[in-house]
């Protein structure tokens, strides 16, 4: 009697699973976390080159470096912000004809103009002043 008993429970219990299952509604997928795509190598470049920027090695200049690099990634994917640096150092001391291939395309306006924003409201989030 108690084997049977126990069997009943255990057959009402696999029933309201199965059951609950099927009638549970899915949870709307939540959206993936943050995921830089900047390789390691070029967030060093740029923490030690901000950090010269910025008077030397102390904590506070290489924590606000870091953070910096990482409003920029917010903004702009890797692809995008080689891209934006690339015409930005092939267009520094060039003027005229030399220069106007890197600086004159709108891709180009646009890149060097969305980094230069990023790193401005990066400097001003990450920098205590």
């Amino acid at each position: 009697m108690k084997i049977q008993y126990i069997s009943s429970i255990l057959s009402l219990a696999l029933v309201a699973v199965i059951s609950g299952c099927a009638t549970t509604p899915e949870k709307p997928a939540e959206p993936a976390p943050f995921v830089s795509d900047y390789p390691t190598r070029d967030r060093v470049e740029y923490v030690l080159n901000c950090v010269a920027q910025h008077g030397g090695l102390t904590y506070i200049s290489q924590y606000a470096c870091g953070c910096k690099i990482d409003k920029i990634a917010e903004k702009l994917n890797f692809a995008e912000y080689e891209a934006a640096k690339t015409f930005t150092y092939l267009t520094k001391g060039q003027t005229g004809d030399a220069a106007a291939a890197m600086r004159d395309p709108t891709q180009s306006k646009d890149l060097r103009k969305r980094l230069k924003d990023a790193e401005q409201e990066a400097e001003k989030s990450c920098f205590v002043k």
